[in-house]
């Protein structure tokens, strides 16, 4: 896996404080996407000990809710096996804190993959520049949602997401 950068205390793309993991590798190439630069699997950095180690010292911080995966796409092939293996190295040292992943895919086709244990919220649905609104709450248009994973996994359709209570969409 690659990747661009680790962001620090960052409050816009989740609930709370947290660290972004922003991956290089994405398919969707959505039209005004805010990081093109992102799309190429081969760009960035080797994600390494050293990049684990700083996500981690982050992650020890009391004030930091969690972490938030985006990109980049993290369910792009190059990204998904390690990603999946990150975050479950995350929920068994920081079981408190939460995992929130950016990806351009629909929940209907992503809902049934393992690392879903993982995660917390899902904001999916690639970016439409038609329907972008600047006052939407952690997504960039109207036609993705921010998906409450766990409670959508214990329900009895979990094909159908059950909107996060912070979705003020």
């Amino acid at each position: 896996m690659r990747y661009h950068n680790i962001t620090h205390d960052d409050m816009l793309n989740g609930d709370g404080l947290r660290v972004v993991l922003w991956v290089a590798g994405c398919d969707h190439c959505c039209r005004e996407c805010q990081n093109p630069v992102t799309w190429d699997p081969d760009g960035g950095l080797l994600f390494d000990d050293s990049a684990k180690a700083e996500i981690f010292d982050q992650l020890s911080k009391s004030y930091i809710s969690g972490i938030t995966f985006s990109g980049g796409d993290p369910l792009h092939d190059a990204n998904r096996l390690d990603v999946k293996n990150l975050m479950c190295e995350i929920k068994e040292k920081f079981p408190n804190k939460t995992i929130w992943m950016y990806t351009g895919s629909d929940w209907e086709n992503i809902y049934k993959l393992r690392m879903m244990q993982y995660i917390d919220v899902v904001v999916d649905g690639e970016f439409k520049i038609d329907l972008k609104d600047q006052k939407l709450l952690w997504k960039g248009s109207s036609n993705q949602r921010v998906i409450d994973v766990k409670a959508t996994l214990a329900s009895d359709t979990p094909e159908k997401p059950v909107l996060h209570c912070g979705d003020y969409s």
